[in-house]
């Protein structure tokens, strides 16, 4: 018992001794952003690296989502001869919900884990002390750079999810289920409100692209400079980041709602 007791108080202290180091770590990659208007060429570097790259997938996964929306969506609502309703039913799922969370869990697995394991292996390759010895600053040089990369290219990712998927509930619900093409567009026009469903979304898509960026960035500059370490690093990337955005996705929508 006292055993299970002090592993659970150990648990614990590196669990808030680990967060706190986050924060530290999120500190100075704040304080260490200001120059990075003066040197505009390492943002966009990093934009097409980990935004651009990452174009494909989200937009074949919107795709895919939104058809599944509109299949889906036609099935249930036939039932009540409310089929004409598609249009809006897909938007506003998109929008509000799976566009930000979709998009953000797909660019943590594809370019979060990409800036984990570049980042361990700098510092296991000692390139980051290296930098240091050179009175280079990494965290303004490396971590800065592609911490706003990130932090904008998520909700511009989370944009394109929507509409491409939006267009794929449209191919579906009309192209092959017949639902009327007017009243599929008139009815996102009508229904999807911008200030209330639209904005919504952003704001969700910029928490969850700042809070992703910050846990694949904190794994690989805290990662044990291993293979070992780095792989773990990136596993917990993926991990992290899921788990947060959808925690904060329930505490951002009661939010909202409220």
């Amino acid at each position: 018992m006292m055993d299970a007791l002090a592993k659970l108080g150990r648990g614990a202290l590196d669990f808030f001794e680990r967060l706190g180091r986050g924060h530290l770590f999120l500190m100075y990659v704040l304080a260490g952003s200001p120059p990075l208007l003066l040197r505009l060429r390492l943002w966009t570097q990093q934009m097409y690296s980990v935004g651009v790259l990452s174009l494909l997938i989200v937009a074949v996964a919107g795709l895919f989502v939104g058809m599944v929306l509109g299949l889906q969506g036609y099935n249930t609502l036939v039932d009540f001869g409310s089929e004409e309703s598609l249009g809006v039913m897909v938007a506003l799922s998109l929008v509000q919900e799976l566009g930000p969370v979709l998009a953000a869990v797909l660019f943590a697995a594809r370019a979060g884990t990409s800036l984990t394991a570049e980042i361990g292996l700098m510092k296991t390759t000692e390139q980051l002390s290296g930098m240091e010895m050179m009175a280079v600053d990494p965290l303004q040089r490396v971590i800065a750079p592609r911490f706003w990369a990130s932090f904008v290219s998520v909700p511009l990712l989370a944009a394109i999810f929507s509409a491409v998927g939006v267009f794929g509930g449209y191919f579906v619900g009309v192209g092959l289920l017949g639902v009327d093409d007017g009243a599929f567009w008139s009815q996102i026009q009508s229904r999807v409100d911008f200030h209330e469903d639209v904005m919504n979304g952003v704001i969700k898509s910029v928490v969850f692209g700042f809070v992703a960026a910050w846990i694949a960035l904190f794994e690989g500059y805290d990662a044990v400079p291993t293979s070992e370490g780095v792989a773990r690093a990136t596993t917990r990337t993926v991990v992290h980041t899921s788990i947060a955005v959808l925690g904060l996705d329930f505490v951002l929508t009661a939010l909202m709602f409220d």
